[in-house]
């Protein structure tokens, strides 16, 4: 007899992952399919959220067919999405335009002027920056690519679409809404509305200050469910077109991070994974909620009951590959990249490349700063530019992760890593170079967001505990630092962290 499985879609920026799932977090089957990123410049990005759907259910039609047996042990449907998203929804639930997606940032301007005041503390008002830290345990981020930022935006650039929403959701919610009918969020996924009461795990609320300050009409806001729990039944007209049985349960929906922690196998308080995919993360679940707004970071309500997780990105970490691919022509494909690069040696001659190409979060909260390579000579060539985008990305992890492991106060040990980015073995031993910890491949790396969005549904069903996530998750290869390269490293560190100090007013000055 067939073990039970779980229906797990995963939408990321590219496309959407759907796999069949079980109780241990095994991948049975999966498909991919992709979608397109609509860049309106200089700060607009946009997806259309009928391709999300169209991607979606090809997806999910492949795989049922390429697993029959495991399509009829299904026992619910999970969803994990790109976070700090937004779409705008009808009475109706279709959206009324593209969605605006995380990438975003023209919200800032409206962003500046709810969080700003005559006094400023980091560029907030103090009685409101207090009160903020106080309820949530973040503030809106001064970049507006914050959901909080898309909806002040269109409110004041596109206000005939603000009157028409019926509801502003995230992409995993609009997803859970395709599947059920019913536009609700979780207590995890809403966190970056900004509008929310997370003090207390049992009873997160939007908060009747935060919506005055901001102007947003609460009845615009999906009800709020806890987070791991069932909120309705996959629809039968859904269910007859996957060729799937009708009244699945489907579990809370879920942003990328959420799931990723879960599904790297980084479950315990302190044990953390870096994400590299188009975006990066590191990350882990923490006891307690705390923020650096100086870093631009907080502990938020995490998608396992009574948990919280460290909240922070970098921008662009596999975007500066496909930049180099797709917009600069350096090479045909990834595994091309690779190669050349691994020709060049640790440190690419001093060439030092700066990864901030669509702008920053964290450490630093800067959406006018940008990238490029920096110390470029004549002698340098093809592969030390390549090579140097690796390791350009490694040293902002390991920025990231010093100040990480200021906030949590503890050396952190060996790092889980997953994404398309772990693809490659190369990038994880820069990755291990780099930052002086062992970088640690975990099995199914590609598929950690399915895999977590599956287990966390898996505990929303009764059917784990979250005592049994942990060690779910096997290594499938290791990375260890090689002393020989921390000198080179530890220099080209250094400069790199200079340059953003040196140039940070320029880009200001020409991005602002």
């Amino acid at each position: 007899m067939t073990d039970p499985h779980i229906l797990a879609i995963d939408l990321g920026t590219g496309g959407p992952k759907a796999a069949l799932v079980d109780l241990r977090g095994r991948i049975a089957a999966h498909e991919v399919e992709t979608t397109e990123v609509i860049l309106l410049p200089p700060d607009g990005a946009e997806q259309d959220p009928h391709d999300w759907w169209r991607a979606i259910s090809d997806a999910v039609t492949r795989l049922v067919a390429s697993a029959p047996e495991e399509a009829r042990s299904l026992v619910g449907v999970a969803v994990t999405s790109q976070w700090t998203g937004t779409v705008a929804v009808d009475h109706d639930g279709r959206p009324l335009g593209n969605a605006i997606i995380w990438m975003d940032s023209r919200g800032a301007a409206q962003i500046a002027e709810v969080v700003g005041g005559r006094v400023n503390v980091l560029g907030y008002d103090p009685r409101r920056l207090a009160h903020w830290l106080r309820v949530t345990g973040g503030v809106p981020s001064h970049s507006g690519k914050d959901s909080i930022a898309h909806i002040l935006w269109l409110k004041d650039q596109r206000p005939d679409v603000y009157d028409a929403a019926e509801r502003f959701l995230e992409p995993a919610d609009y997803i859970n809404l395709r599947l059920t009918g019913r536009a609700v969020t979780s207590h995890d996924c809403a966190v970056m509305h900004w509008l929310t009461d997370n003090r207390d795990r049992d009873d997160i609320h939007y908060d009747p200050q935060l919506l005055a300050w901001t102007g947003v009409d609460k009845a615009k806001l999906p009800p709020l469910v806890p987070s791991a729990s069932v909120v309705g039944q996959l629809l039968e007209e859904v269910a007859t077109a996957w060729g799937i049985a009708a009244g699945l349960p489907v579990t809370t929906a879920m942003g990328d991070v959420h799931a990723a922690i879960v599904g790297s196998g980084a479950v315990r308080e302190l044990e953390p994974h870096l994400y590299l995919g188009t975006s990066s993360w590191l990350s882990c679940h923490l006891p307690a909620k705390r923020t650096d707004l100086r870093h631009n970071m907080a502990a938020l309500p995490a998608a396992l009951p009574g948990t919280y997780f460290l909240a922070n990105e970098h921008e662009s970490a596999g975007a500066c590959l496909l930049h180099a691919r797709d917009r600069l022509g350096l090479v045909r494909d990834l595994d091309e990249l690779n190669e050349v690069a691994a020709t060049a040696p640790a440190g690419s001659h001093g060439l030092i490349y700066l990864p901030w190409l669509n702008g920053e979060r964290t450490p630093v909260d800067d959406h006018t700063i940008r990238g490029g390579w920096t110390n470029l000579g004549l002698g340098h060539d093809r592969a030390d530019l390549l090579r140097s985008i690796l390791e350009g990305v490694a040293y902002n992890s390991r920025w990231l992760l010093e100040v990480v492991e200021s906030f949590t106060k503890a050396q952190l040990g060996p790092v889980a890593v997953i994404g398309g980015g772990a693809r490659s073995d190369l990038w994880c031993q820069i990755h291990a170079d780099v930052m002086g910890r062992p970088i640690r491949r975990v099995e199914g790396h590609l598929h950690a967001g399915a895999r977590g969005a599956a287990l966390v549904g898996a505990v929303a069903l009764g059917l784990r505990e979250v005592e049994e996530l942990d060690g779910l998750v096997g290594v499938e290869r290791e990375f260890t630092p090689d002393p020989a390269t921390a000198a080179t490293y530890d220099e080209l560190h250094a400069a790199f962290l200079a340059t953003y100090k040196a140039t940070k007013g320029i880009h200001a000055g020409l991005n602002g």
